[in-house]
Protein backbone atom coordinates (compact mmCIF):
# COMPACT_ATOMS: atom_id res chain seq x y z
CA UNK A 1 0.00 0.00 0.00
CA UNK A 2 2.89 2.34 0.92
CA UNK A 3 4.63 1.39 -2.42
CA UNK A 4 1.74 2.18 -4.59
CA UNK A 5 0.56 5.34 -2.78
CA UNK A 6 4.48 6.39 -3.27
CA UNK A 7 4.32 5.67 -7.21
CA UNK A 8 0.65 7.57 -7.14
CA UNK A 9 2.44 10.66 -5.92
CA UNK A 10 5.69 10.14 -8.20
CA UNK A 11 3.24 10.81 -11.27
CA UNK A 12 1.50 13.31 -9.92
CA UNK A 13 4.98 15.49 -8.96
CA UNK A 14 6.31 14.82 -12.63
CA UNK A 15 3.11 15.77 -14.10
CA UNK A 16 3.58 18.59 -12.16
CA UNK A 17 7.05 19.19 -13.24
CA UNK A 18 6.64 19.09 -16.97
CA UNK A 19 3.00 20.85 -16.86
CA UNK A 20 4.81 23.39 -14.99
CA UNK A 21 7.57 24.59 -17.09
CA UNK A 22 5.09 24.19 -20.15
CA UNK A 23 2.74 26.74 -19.07
CA UNK A 24 6.10 29.07 -18.66
CA UNK A 25 7.91 27.96 -22.03
CA UNK A 26 4.39 28.12 -24.29
CA UNK A 27 2.87 31.70 -23.13
CA UNK A 28 4.50 34.28 -24.25
CA UNK A 29 2.58 36.75 -21.59
CA UNK A 30 3.82 36.82 -18.21
CA UNK A 31 0.72 35.03 -15.55
CA UNK A 32 0.30 34.59 -11.80
CA UNK A 33 1.57 31.97 -10.61
CA UNK A 34 -1.60 31.20 -8.93
CA UNK A 35 -3.14 30.35 -12.61
CA UNK A 36 -0.48 28.13 -13.31
CA UNK A 37 -1.48 26.43 -9.94
CA UNK A 38 -4.69 26.55 -10.48
CA UNK A 39 -4.03 25.20 -14.09
CA UNK A 40 -1.59 22.09 -12.64
CA UNK A 41 -4.74 21.58 -10.31
CA UNK A 42 -7.42 21.34 -12.86
CA UNK A 43 -5.20 19.21 -14.94
CA UNK A 44 -4.35 16.34 -12.03
CA UNK A 45 -8.20 16.43 -11.38
CA UNK A 46 -9.20 15.69 -15.12
CA UNK A 47 -6.67 13.06 -15.36
CA UNK A 48 -8.92 11.09 -12.55
CA UNK A 49 -11.86 11.43 -13.21
CA UNK A 50 -12.19 12.31 -17.40
CA UNK A 51 -12.79 9.12 -19.63
CA UNK A 52 -12.25 8.99 -23.27
CA UNK A 53 -13.19 11.59 -25.43
CA UNK A 54 -14.77 10.70 -28.47
CA UNK A 55 -15.96 12.43 -31.40
CA UNK A 56 -18.12 11.67 -34.57
CA UNK A 57 -17.06 13.93 -37.51
CA UNK A 58 -19.20 14.03 -40.68
CA UNK A 59 -19.43 15.81 -44.01
CA UNK A 60 -23.15 15.21 -45.32
CA UNK A 61 -22.10 16.23 -49.07
CA UNK A 62 -20.28 15.59 -51.98
CA UNK A 63 -19.14 17.39 -55.61
CA UNK A 64 -16.54 20.01 -55.81
CA UNK A 65 -18.86 23.00 -55.46
CA UNK A 66 -19.71 21.45 -51.83
CA UNK A 67 -15.94 21.75 -50.95
CA UNK A 68 -16.42 23.37 -47.94
CA UNK A 69 -18.00 20.68 -46.12
CA UNK A 70 -15.18 18.36 -46.38
CA UNK A 71 -12.77 21.25 -45.80
CA UNK A 72 -14.22 21.90 -42.56
CA UNK A 73 -14.54 17.69 -41.26
CA UNK A 74 -10.86 17.59 -42.25
CA UNK A 75 -10.09 20.78 -39.96
CA UNK A 76 -11.91 19.48 -37.31
CA UNK A 77 -9.90 16.28 -37.22
CA UNK A 78 -6.85 18.32 -37.03
CA UNK A 79 -7.88 20.07 -34.64
CA UNK A 80 -8.94 17.00 -32.41
CA UNK A 81 -6.04 15.43 -33.36
CA UNK A 82 -3.42 17.99 -32.09
CA UNK A 83 -5.86 18.59 -28.32
CA UNK A 84 -4.90 15.09 -27.81
CA UNK A 85 -7.76 12.81 -28.90
CA UNK A 86 -6.36 9.55 -30.91
CA UNK A 87 -7.61 8.12 -34.16
CA UNK A 88 -9.44 5.22 -32.45
CA UNK A 89 -11.69 7.36 -31.06
CA UNK A 90 -12.27 9.98 -33.94
CA UNK A 91 -14.73 8.61 -36.48
CA UNK A 92 -14.56 10.54 -39.67
CA UNK A 93 -17.31 9.82 -42.30
CA UNK A 94 -16.65 11.76 -45.59
CA UNK A 95 -17.49 10.85 -49.44
CA UNK A 96 -14.06 12.08 -50.09
CA UNK A 97 -14.06 12.84 -53.66
CA UNK A 98 -12.45 16.65 -53.22
CA UNK A 99 -8.50 16.34 -52.31
CA UNK A 100 -8.22 14.50 -55.80
CA UNK A 101 -10.50 15.73 -57.48
CA UNK A 102 -9.61 17.21 -61.05
CA UNK A 103 -11.02 20.30 -60.63
CA UNK A 104 -9.02 20.90 -57.33
CA UNK A 105 -6.12 23.40 -57.97
CA UNK A 106 -3.77 21.54 -55.19
CA UNK A 107 -4.22 17.96 -55.92
CA UNK A 108 -4.35 15.62 -52.70
CA UNK A 109 -4.88 18.55 -50.64
CA UNK A 110 -7.58 20.57 -49.12
CA UNK A 111 -7.54 23.88 -47.03
CA UNK A 112 -9.98 25.35 -45.41
CA UNK A 113 -8.58 28.84 -45.21
CA UNK A 114 -7.06 31.17 -47.99
CA UNK A 115 -3.71 31.07 -45.88
CA UNK A 116 -4.21 28.24 -44.22
CA UNK A 117 -2.21 24.43 -44.29
CA UNK A 118 -3.03 21.30 -46.03
CA UNK A 119 -5.99 19.81 -43.74
CA UNK A 120 -6.58 16.58 -45.33
CA UNK A 121 -2.99 14.88 -44.37
CA UNK A 122 -3.60 12.11 -42.18
CA UNK A 123 -7.04 12.11 -41.92
CA UNK A 124 -8.86 8.60 -41.55
CA UNK A 125 -10.72 7.06 -44.32
CA UNK A 126 -13.45 5.58 -41.96
CA UNK A 127 -16.53 5.54 -44.17
CA UNK A 128 -16.51 6.90 -47.69
CA UNK A 129 -18.70 7.16 -50.70
CA UNK A 130 -22.08 5.58 -50.00
CA UNK A 131 -20.83 4.34 -46.74
CA UNK A 132 -21.44 7.87 -45.26
CA UNK A 133 -25.21 7.38 -44.80
CA UNK A 134 -27.83 7.91 -42.14
CA UNK A 135 -27.77 4.40 -41.29
CA UNK A 136 -24.21 4.05 -40.60
CA UNK A 137 -24.12 7.52 -38.81
CA UNK A 138 -26.74 6.42 -36.13
CA UNK A 139 -24.97 2.60 -35.77
CA UNK A 140 -21.80 4.76 -35.27
CA UNK A 141 -23.50 6.56 -32.77
CA UNK A 142 -24.63 4.05 -30.62
CA UNK A 143 -21.62 1.54 -31.26
CA UNK A 144 -23.43 -0.87 -33.08
CA UNK A 145 -21.04 -2.65 -34.95
CA UNK A 146 -23.03 -5.36 -36.08
CA UNK A 147 -25.56 -3.55 -37.81
CA UNK A 148 -23.31 -1.18 -39.78
CA UNK A 149 -23.33 -1.84 -43.96
CA UNK A 150 -21.14 -1.09 -46.79
CA UNK A 151 -17.74 -1.63 -47.17
CA UNK A 152 -15.90 0.95 -43.90
CA UNK A 153 -13.63 0.11 -41.46
CA UNK A 154 -15.99 -0.82 -38.70
CA UNK A 155 -14.53 1.68 -36.13
CA UNK A 156 -17.96 3.26 -33.87
CA UNK A 157 -17.99 5.10 -29.97
CA UNK A 158 -17.46 2.39 -28.24
CA UNK A 159 -18.01 4.97 -25.39
CA UNK A 160 -18.88 4.17 -21.68
CA UNK A 161 -20.23 5.87 -18.99
CA UNK A 162 -17.94 8.10 -17.92
CA UNK A 163 -16.76 9.08 -21.48
CA UNK A 164 -17.34 12.46 -23.61
CA UNK A 165 -18.44 12.57 -26.84
CA UNK A 166 -17.92 14.94 -29.93
CA UNK A 167 -20.27 15.14 -32.88
CA UNK A 168 -19.97 17.63 -35.40
CA UNK A 169 -21.73 17.95 -38.47
CA UNK A 170 -21.16 20.21 -41.96
CA UNK A 171 -23.44 20.23 -44.83
CA UNK A 172 -27.04 21.00 -46.23
CA UNK A 173 -30.10 20.97 -44.08
CA UNK A 174 -33.50 21.86 -44.50
CA UNK A 175 -36.77 21.51 -41.92
CA UNK A 176 -35.92 19.13 -39.86
CA UNK A 177 -33.58 17.28 -41.96
CA UNK A 178 -29.58 16.69 -42.94
CA UNK A 179 -28.17 15.77 -46.10
CA UNK A 180 -26.48 12.71 -46.76
CA UNK A 181 -24.49 12.69 -49.84
CA UNK A 182 -26.53 9.81 -51.90
CA UNK A 183 -29.03 9.05 -49.66
CA UNK A 184 -32.16 9.63 -47.92
CA UNK A 185 -31.65 12.31 -45.41
CA UNK A 186 -31.27 12.44 -41.31
CA UNK A 187 -34.44 13.18 -39.54
CA UNK A 188 -34.60 14.91 -36.26
CA UNK A 189 -36.64 12.30 -34.82
CA UNK A 190 -34.50 9.51 -35.90
CA UNK A 191 -31.32 11.35 -34.46
CA UNK A 192 -33.46 12.22 -31.36
CA UNK A 193 -34.13 8.49 -30.95
CA UNK A 194 -30.65 7.63 -31.22
CA UNK A 195 -29.72 9.72 -28.79
CA UNK A 196 -32.38 8.94 -26.12
CA UNK A 197 -31.52 5.38 -27.08
CA UNK A 198 -27.56 6.08 -26.44
CA UNK A 199 -28.72 7.74 -22.74
CA UNK A 200 -30.96 5.07 -21.69
CA UNK A 201 -27.98 2.73 -22.48
CA UNK A 202 -25.51 5.07 -20.07
CA UNK A 203 -23.12 4.81 -22.66
CA UNK A 204 -21.71 8.76 -22.49
CA UNK A 205 -21.07 11.04 -19.76
CA UNK A 206 -21.96 14.05 -21.72
CA UNK A 207 -22.03 14.96 -25.10
CA UNK A 208 -21.29 18.40 -27.11
CA UNK A 209 -23.11 18.51 -30.56
CA UNK A 210 -22.50 21.09 -33.46
CA UNK A 211 -24.23 21.26 -36.55
CA UNK A 212 -23.65 23.30 -39.38
CA UNK A 213 -26.73 23.66 -41.93
CA UNK A 214 -29.33 25.84 -42.92
CA UNK A 215 -32.11 25.66 -40.76
CA UNK A 216 -30.34 23.88 -38.10
CA UNK A 217 -32.46 24.44 -35.13
CA UNK A 218 -35.35 22.61 -36.43
CA UNK A 219 -33.43 19.56 -35.93
CA UNK A 220 -33.56 20.43 -31.92
CA UNK A 221 -36.03 23.02 -31.33
CA UNK A 222 -39.12 21.27 -29.16
CA UNK A 223 -36.75 17.94 -28.97
CA UNK A 224 -34.26 18.51 -27.15
CA UNK A 225 -35.12 18.01 -23.66
CA UNK A 226 -32.71 18.85 -20.40
CA UNK A 227 -31.72 15.82 -18.78
CA UNK A 228 -29.71 13.59 -21.21
CA UNK A 229 -26.43 15.82 -20.33
CA UNK A 230 -26.27 17.03 -24.52
CA UNK A 231 -25.22 20.40 -25.31
CA UNK A 232 -25.84 21.07 -29.13
CA UNK A 233 -25.25 24.20 -30.30
CA UNK A 234 -26.71 25.04 -34.08
CA UNK A 235 -25.15 27.72 -37.41
CA UNK A 236 -28.76 28.89 -37.38
CA UNK A 237 -32.01 28.73 -36.11
CA UNK A 238 -35.22 26.65 -37.15
CA UNK A 239 -35.95 28.73 -39.91
CA UNK A 240 -33.03 31.09 -41.46
CA UNK A 241 -30.33 29.68 -43.62
CA UNK A 242 -26.47 29.42 -42.70
CA UNK A 243 -23.42 30.93 -44.52
CA UNK A 244 -20.65 29.55 -46.72
CA UNK A 245 -17.21 31.32 -45.37
CA UNK A 246 -13.64 32.10 -47.14
CA UNK A 247 -15.56 32.25 -50.97
CA UNK A 248 -14.59 33.71 -54.23
CA UNK A 249 -14.50 38.01 -54.61
CA UNK A 250 -14.19 38.02 -50.58
CA UNK A 251 -11.41 39.59 -48.77
CA UNK A 252 -8.88 37.81 -47.79
CA UNK A 253 -8.14 37.03 -51.69
CA UNK A 254 -8.33 32.91 -52.33
CA UNK A 255 -5.34 31.36 -53.64
CA UNK A 256 -5.43 31.15 -57.53
CA UNK A 257 -7.64 28.92 -59.17
CA UNK A 258 -10.17 28.35 -56.51
CA UNK A 259 -13.63 28.39 -57.97
CA UNK A 260 -15.43 27.29 -54.73
CA UNK A 261 -15.93 28.54 -51.19
CA UNK A 262 -13.29 26.74 -48.32
CA UNK A 263 -15.21 26.71 -45.69
CA UNK A 264 -18.77 28.05 -43.32
CA UNK A 265 -18.99 30.66 -41.15
CA UNK A 266 -20.04 29.12 -38.39
CA UNK A 267 -17.72 26.41 -38.26
CA UNK A 268 -14.71 28.58 -39.20
CA UNK A 269 -15.16 30.46 -36.34
CA UNK A 270 -15.68 27.93 -33.64
CA UNK A 271 -12.67 26.31 -35.47
CA UNK A 272 -10.23 29.40 -35.76
CA UNK A 273 -11.24 29.81 -31.96
CA UNK A 274 -10.56 26.23 -30.76
CA UNK A 275 -6.79 26.75 -32.47
CA UNK A 276 -6.28 30.62 -30.82
CA UNK A 277 -7.18 30.18 -27.10
CA UNK A 278 -6.71 27.28 -24.28
CA UNK A 279 -9.89 24.77 -24.63
CA UNK A 280 -8.72 24.42 -20.73
CA UNK A 281 -10.25 27.85 -20.03
CA UNK A 282 -12.80 28.28 -22.21
CA UNK A 283 -16.14 26.65 -21.51
CA UNK A 284 -18.82 25.67 -23.66
CA UNK A 285 -20.89 28.57 -22.88
CA UNK A 286 -17.52 31.06 -23.54
CA UNK A 287 -17.37 29.36 -27.11
CA UNK A 288 -21.12 29.53 -27.83
CA UNK A 289 -21.09 33.88 -27.24
CA UNK A 290 -17.79 34.31 -29.17
CA UNK A 291 -19.14 31.82 -32.23
CA UNK A 292 -22.75 33.82 -31.81
CA UNK A 293 -21.17 37.02 -32.07
CA UNK A 294 -18.69 36.61 -35.05
CA UNK A 295 -21.62 34.75 -37.12
CA UNK A 296 -24.58 37.12 -36.59
CA UNK A 297 -25.51 39.68 -38.93
CA UNK A 298 -23.42 43.05 -38.64
CA UNK A 299 -25.05 45.57 -40.63
CA UNK A 300 -24.44 44.78 -44.20
CA UNK A 301 -22.62 41.48 -43.96
CA UNK A 302 -25.15 39.12 -43.47
CA UNK A 303 -24.92 35.94 -40.86
CA UNK A 304 -27.30 33.76 -38.97
CA UNK A 305 -28.52 33.18 -35.37
CA UNK A 306 -26.15 30.42 -33.61
CA UNK A 307 -28.48 28.90 -31.07
CA UNK A 308 -27.45 26.53 -28.07
CA UNK A 309 -30.22 23.53 -26.90
CA UNK A 310 -30.37 20.72 -24.30
CA UNK A 311 -28.18 21.19 -20.84
CA UNK A 312 -27.64 24.82 -21.32
CA UNK A 313 -27.44 25.42 -17.48
CA UNK A 314 -25.88 22.21 -16.51
CA UNK A 315 -23.00 21.83 -19.11
CA UNK A 316 -22.37 25.22 -20.16
CA UNK A 317 -19.12 26.11 -17.32
CA UNK A 318 -17.74 22.54 -18.57
CA UNK A 319 -14.09 22.84 -20.23
CA UNK A 320 -13.98 22.98 -23.46
CA UNK A 321 -10.86 20.79 -23.14
CA UNK A 322 -13.50 17.95 -21.89
CA UNK A 323 -15.00 17.21 -25.66
CA UNK A 324 -11.71 18.62 -28.06
CA UNK A 325 -8.85 18.45 -26.09
CA UNK A 326 -6.42 21.73 -26.59
CA UNK A 327 -2.84 22.25 -28.44
CA UNK A 328 -0.38 23.03 -26.22
CA UNK A 329 0.98 25.84 -28.19
CA UNK A 330 -2.32 27.97 -27.53
CA UNK A 331 -1.57 30.72 -24.74
CA UNK A 332 -4.10 33.57 -25.22
CA UNK A 333 -5.75 33.12 -21.32
CA UNK A 334 -7.08 36.41 -21.76
CA UNK A 335 -10.55 35.77 -22.15
CA UNK A 336 -12.19 35.44 -25.33
CA UNK A 337 -15.29 37.23 -25.04
CA UNK A 338 -13.25 40.45 -25.24
CA UNK A 339 -11.93 39.62 -28.72
CA UNK A 340 -13.57 41.23 -31.42
CA UNK A 341 -13.42 41.56 -35.38
CA UNK A 342 -9.96 43.40 -35.44
CA UNK A 343 -8.43 40.17 -34.16
CA UNK A 344 -10.53 37.89 -36.09
CA UNK A 345 -10.14 38.77 -39.77
CA UNK A 346 -13.68 38.18 -41.24
CA UNK A 347 -13.96 38.84 -44.76
CA UNK A 348 -16.02 41.36 -46.23
CA UNK A 349 -19.44 38.87 -47.50
CA UNK A 350 -20.47 35.39 -47.41
CA UNK A 351 -23.08 33.18 -49.67
CA UNK A 352 -26.37 31.94 -48.46
CA UNK A 353 -25.73 28.01 -48.12
CA UNK A 354 -28.44 27.41 -50.66
CA UNK A 355 -27.08 30.26 -53.27
CA UNK A 356 -23.21 28.73 -53.25
CA UNK A 357 -23.92 26.10 -56.33
CA UNK A 358 -25.28 29.28 -58.29
CA UNK A 359 -22.00 31.08 -57.31
CA UNK A 360 -19.85 28.51 -58.05
CA UNK A 361 -21.00 28.24 -61.64
CA UNK A 362 -20.59 31.74 -62.20
CA UNK A 363 -17.26 31.59 -61.13
CA UNK A 364 -16.67 28.94 -63.69
CA UNK A 365 -18.02 31.03 -66.34
CA UNK A 366 -16.21 34.30 -65.11
CA UNK A 367 -13.32 32.78 -65.28
CA UNK A 368 -13.10 30.35 -68.29
CA UNK A 369 -11.60 31.14 -71.88
CA UNK A 370 -13.76 32.92 -74.35
CA UNK A 371 -15.08 30.57 -76.26
CA UNK A 372 -14.28 27.23 -74.39
CA UNK A 373 -15.88 24.62 -73.89
CA UNK A 374 -15.72 24.76 -70.39
CA UNK A 375 -17.66 28.13 -70.69
CA UNK A 376 -20.17 26.87 -72.51
CA UNK A 377 -20.62 24.25 -69.43
CA UNK A 378 -20.11 26.58 -66.92
CA UNK A 379 -23.42 28.27 -68.56
CA UNK A 380 -25.35 25.26 -69.05
CA UNK A 381 -24.95 24.82 -65.76
CA UNK A 382 -25.72 27.88 -64.35
CA UNK A 383 -29.23 27.80 -66.56
CA UNK A 384 -30.03 24.41 -65.68
CA UNK A 385 -29.62 25.38 -61.95
CA UNK A 386 -32.24 27.80 -62.43
CA UNK A 387 -34.56 25.65 -64.44
CA UNK A 388 -34.41 23.18 -61.53
CA UNK A 389 -35.16 26.02 -58.81
CA UNK A 390 -38.03 27.37 -60.82
CA UNK A 391 -39.12 23.85 -61.21
CA UNK A 392 -39.28 23.11 -57.56
CA UNK A 393 -40.89 26.72 -56.42
CA UNK A 394 -43.79 26.80 -58.97
CA UNK A 395 -44.33 23.43 -58.22
CA UNK A 396 -45.43 24.19 -54.66
CA UNK A 397 -47.54 26.95 -55.85
CA UNK A 398 -49.17 24.75 -57.73
CA UNK A 399 -49.61 22.34 -55.63
CA UNK A 400 -51.16 24.33 -53.01
CA UNK A 401 -53.24 25.89 -55.21
CA UNK A 402 -54.86 23.04 -55.86
CA UNK A 403 -55.23 21.81 -52.86
CA UNK A 404 -56.63 25.32 -50.76
CA UNK A 405 -57.90 27.01 -54.15
CA UNK A 406 -56.35 29.82 -53.81
CA UNK A 407 -53.07 31.39 -53.00
CA UNK A 408 -53.26 33.68 -50.67
CA UNK A 409 -55.13 30.33 -48.54
CA UNK A 410 -52.05 28.49 -49.65
CA UNK A 411 -49.12 31.03 -48.54
CA UNK A 412 -51.15 31.08 -45.17
CA UNK A 413 -50.98 27.27 -44.46
CA UNK A 414 -47.50 26.47 -46.50
CA UNK A 415 -45.16 29.09 -44.96
CA UNK A 416 -46.63 29.39 -41.27
CA UNK A 417 -44.00 29.32 -38.79
CA UNK A 418 -44.23 27.37 -35.31
CA UNK A 419 -43.56 29.44 -32.17
CA UNK A 420 -40.02 28.56 -30.66
CA UNK A 421 -39.97 25.56 -28.32
CA UNK A 422 -42.37 23.50 -30.69
CA UNK A 423 -41.12 21.04 -32.91
CA UNK A 424 -41.49 21.54 -36.84
CA UNK A 425 -44.08 18.53 -37.25
CA UNK A 426 -46.56 17.02 -34.28
CA UNK A 427 -46.57 13.63 -36.84
CA UNK A 428 -42.77 12.60 -38.08
CA UNK A 429 -44.44 9.79 -39.80
CA UNK A 430 -46.73 11.93 -41.96
CA UNK A 431 -43.75 14.29 -42.63
CA UNK A 432 -41.67 11.36 -44.36
CA UNK A 433 -44.59 10.10 -46.31
CA UNK A 434 -45.01 13.56 -47.79
CA UNK A 435 -41.85 13.77 -48.60
CA UNK A 436 -41.60 10.52 -50.52
CA UNK A 437 -44.89 11.08 -52.15
CA UNK A 438 -43.19 14.75 -53.70
CA UNK A 439 -40.50 12.97 -54.69
CA UNK A 440 -42.10 10.18 -56.23
CA UNK A 441 -44.20 12.63 -59.09
CA UNK A 442 -41.85 15.57 -58.77
CA UNK A 443 -38.41 14.26 -58.52
CA UNK A 444 -36.16 15.06 -55.57
CA UNK A 445 -35.52 18.08 -53.77
CA UNK A 446 -32.72 19.88 -54.79
CA UNK A 447 -30.41 21.99 -52.32
CA UNK A 448 -32.60 24.86 -52.78
CA UNK A 449 -35.68 22.93 -52.71
CA UNK A 450 -34.93 21.91 -49.35
CA UNK A 451 -36.90 24.96 -47.94
CA UNK A 452 -40.28 23.83 -48.97
CA UNK A 453 -40.22 21.07 -46.81
CA UNK A 454 -41.62 22.98 -44.34
CA UNK A 455 -44.55 23.05 -46.50
CA UNK A 456 -44.88 19.32 -46.27
CA UNK A 457 -44.70 19.49 -42.74
CA UNK A 458 -46.84 22.36 -42.62
CA UNK A 459 -49.75 20.40 -44.43
CA UNK A 460 -49.37 17.30 -42.01
CA UNK A 461 -50.16 19.77 -39.00
CA UNK A 462 -52.62 20.98 -41.00
CA UNK A 463 -54.65 17.90 -41.32
CA UNK A 464 -53.66 17.41 -44.84
CA UNK A 465 -53.58 13.75 -46.11
CA UNK A 466 -50.43 12.10 -48.25
CA UNK A 467 -52.91 10.64 -50.83
CA UNK A 468 -54.51 14.60 -51.47
CA UNK A 469 -50.65 15.59 -51.69
CA UNK A 470 -50.27 12.71 -54.26
CA UNK A 471 -53.18 14.14 -56.48
CA UNK A 472 -52.14 17.83 -55.86
CA UNK A 473 -48.49 16.98 -56.90
CA UNK A 474 -49.11 14.29 -59.56
CA UNK A 475 -50.99 17.26 -61.50
CA UNK A 476 -48.30 20.20 -60.69
CA UNK A 477 -45.44 17.99 -61.61
CA UNK A 478 -47.34 16.89 -65.34
CA UNK A 479 -48.79 20.28 -66.02
CA UNK A 480 -44.83 21.76 -64.91
CA UNK A 481 -43.16 19.64 -67.50
CA UNK A 482 -45.43 20.10 -70.35
CA UNK A 483 -44.00 23.92 -70.30
CA UNK A 484 -41.14 24.30 -72.56
CA UNK A 485 -38.05 26.03 -70.94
Amino acid sequence: MVIYLYNFLSILLIQFVILLPKIYVDCRNPVEVNSHYSKVHEFINDKKSQGTRWAVLIAGSNGYRNYRHQADVCHAYQILKKGGLKDENIVVMMYDDIANNRANPRPGTIINNPHGEDVYHGVPKDYIGKDVNVGNFLNVLLGNRSALTGHGNGKVVSSGPNDTIFVYYSDHGGPGVLSMPMSKPLYADELHDALRKKHRLRTYKSMLIYIEACEAGSMFEGLLKPGMNIYATTASNATENSWAFYCPGDKPDLPAGYSTCLGDLYSINWMEHSERFDMMTETLDKQYAVVRRRTETKGSIQGSNVIKYGDIKQLGNQSMYTYIGTYPGNCEHNSSLKTDREQFAIPSDHIDQRDTDLAYYQYQYQYAPIGSEKKTKAWQRYQNALQQRSYVDDSMDLIGKFLYGSNEMATNVMKALRPAGQSLVDDWSCYKTMVETYEKNCGPFSRHGLKHMRSLANMCNAGVKPENLAKASEYACSTLRKRPF
